[in-house]
């Protein structure tokens, strides 16, 4: 390979605005140790990533999955990654061929594999599970207030389901005027608009300095009278 073409394959570095994926510690305290090769760690690396973002019940990937993901790897190197990551227990599989589930060995999964080993697959569960883009509201955090967590990323779900949706832009767009870029001063914010009445305490402010001009206007049209 020549130089220049290194240097066109070079990683650019990180952005500020990147989003995260949670990693646990068991792959890099016991696993690394476990996994073979190239292929099976790019498989599980990517199992990790798409599974944390499917909004699904199954929580589940295909064979598609994995074969149309851009991981460097021939379909015979997906193939063995997939059968070393599945005789190391980290994956589990139910079902045969192009028809297979694959699920991560965590708490979740297993509960999600045995499930669909007593009742079989069914043709809307061997549908491809692409993962989701993420909600405005979760780009709009990451670009203004900082890096998304899973602790805030739970806590943007639930004020979604809690607020008007108007609300939590709205809310950022404040933290950022006032240099105040945390997840603690939004939601304070939001609580008490919830309490206060959102634009209600702004709608009195606005009538009390309507009447104060008023009365002003009255004052100065007796004194001139």
């Amino acid at each position: 390979m020549r130089h220049d073409e290194v240097r066109m394959s070079a990683f650019k570095g990180f952005q500020g605005s990147e989003t995260f994926t949670a990693i646990p510690d068991t792959l890099f305290r016991e696993l690394i140790q476990i996994i073979s090769g190239e292929g099976e760690l790019k498989v599980v690396l990517h199992a990790l990533w798409r599974t944390a973002h499917i909004d699904t019940p199954q929580h589940s990937l295909t064979w598609q999955d994995f074969a149309s993901a851009p991981l460097g790897l021939s379909p015979e190197q997906v193939k063995a990654g997939l059968a070393e990551a599945i005789e190391h227990r980290i994956l589990l599989v139910v079902g045969l061929g192009n028809d297979s589930r694959y699920f991560l060995n965590s708490p979740q999964g297993r509960a999600a594999a045995e499930a669909l080993r007593a009742k079989g697959p069914t043709a809307a569960e061997v549908t491809s599970s692409l993962p989701l883009e993420r909600p405005t509201v979760f780009r709009l955090y990451e670009e203004n207030i900082g890096p998304l967590t899973p602790l805030v990323a739970d806590a943007l779900k639930d004020a979604e389901e809690t607020y008007p949706a108007s609300w939590l832009p709205e809310a950022i767009e404040l933290a950022v005027r006032n240099n105040k870029r945390s997840w603690s001063y939004c939601e304070a914010i939001l609580k008490r608009w919830k309490e206060e009445g959102r634009g209600q305490k702004q709608n009195r402010r606005d009538d009390q300095a309507t009447r104060q001009r008023d009365t002003e206007e009255k004052i100065r049209k007796f004194i001139r009278g």
